[in-house]
């Protein structure tokens, strides 16, 4: 069964075409990287303007690559929310025009499910039930993953994701966008215990996530930092980077611990963009020796056609499909999925 995956939901046109809900045989990414640079950040009106201008060429280049056509789609899965509403509907609205133009069935795809459910491009996959964590710059979320399309919400971000606060923290540094690879690279180069920056566990128990706060102290004291020669002279940027990105490390690890002392299952699969950071990925495999770990590939991990496509394949074969009433949502729990 081939299906054709899109995905508009931000800043990236995306289109894939997977066959049997786990080969990827093309998985084509137009960035906007470079467009939205000078900002620190995705321009809701500028990316709905992109994705207008690509997202047919995209296609093209998706079923060229994969040597076939339309014709020999079975269906289309797209991305219908959480995201840019702009940006959601160009993508919506083309295959829906494709879906009544050549009777080829089209499915609503939330884009939280299209990240769980991206581990299953990998040859090796985790069995159910299982922990995700989808961590992206929208999202920060734990779920219990019971089956395909039967998910737990565990915790979620009270305030900024992980990758917001990443971008954020970036910006207050006087890097570049997107912020995430920027601190990463310049925390290779810094000591992350010269500055103990807080790590916001919340409650005992709670599963969420808040580093608002985080980004607050971070802020507080790069105000300080400029002001004090002699601080500079102690402490570099790089060490004020590292220290932010370790702090969010340990909070993610602490969040994870405790979800497994409440879902029997030895398996847990990160995804999303942060997912791609490799301090992360080191410290989760030497500190979580007691579980089996798994992670997509990181074109996998960022927004991308492919696990969509995944995502529409398992409801398709369930029977589910959508109608041309099908509307974008800038908000979509996966409770109501």
């Amino acid at each position: 069964m081939i299906v054709l995956g899109i995905d508009t939901s931000c800043d990236d046109t995306s289109a894939a075409i997977v066959k049997d809900g786990h080969e990827a045989i093309s998985n084509i990414v137009h960035s906007q990287i470079e467009l939205h640079h000078p900002y620190g950040g995705v321009v809701p009106e500028l990316a709905s303007r992109e994705h207008l201008k690509n997202i047919i060429p995209v296609v093209k280049e998706a079923l060229l690559s994969a040597n076939t056509s339309l014709d020999k789609i079975d269906a289309i899965a797209v991305t219908i929310g959480p995201g840019l509403i702009g940006s959601l509907l160009v993508g919506l609205y083309y295959a829906k025009a494709i879906s009544y133009t050549r009777g080829i069935k089209f499915i609503g795809i939330n884009h939280l499910e299209g990240h769980i459910l991206s581990i299953f491009l990998e040859k090796e996959a985790p069995s159910f039930p299982f922990i995700a964590l989808t961590i992206s710059g929208g999202h920060t979320s734990l779920y219990k993953v019971l089956d395909f399309g039967e998910y737990m919400l565990l915790g979620h971000t009270l305030d900024d994701a992980a990758g917001e606060a990443f971008d954020k923290v970036a910006k207050i540094l006087g890097l570049g966008y997107p912020g995430g690879i920027e601190i990463e690279k310049l925390s290779k180069r810094g000591n992350p215990n010269k500055i103990k920056f807080p790590r916001p566990y919340l409650s005992k128990e709670s599963l969420d996530f808040s580093f608002s706060g985080l980004k607050t102290a971070v802020s507080l004291f790069v105000k300080k930092w400029k002001r004090d020669k002699i601080l500079r002279n102690e402490i570099s940027l790089s060490d004020i980077a590292a220290a932010f990105q370790e702090s969010v490390i340990d909070v993610i690890i602490e969040k994870i611990r405790r979800s497994l002392n409440i879902v029997d299952t030895k398996s847990v699969m990160v995804a999303g963009g942060v997912a791609c950071n490799n301090r992360l990925r080191e410290r989760l495999k030497r500190e979580l020796t007691e579980i089996k770990l798994y992670f997509p590939r990181p074109e996998f991990c960022t927004d991308n056609g492919a696990m969509i496509a995944v995502a529409g394949y398992h409801k398709f074969i369930k029977g589910e499909s959508s109608d041309l009433y099908t509307d974008a949502r800038s908000r979509f729990p996966i409770a109501e999925i």
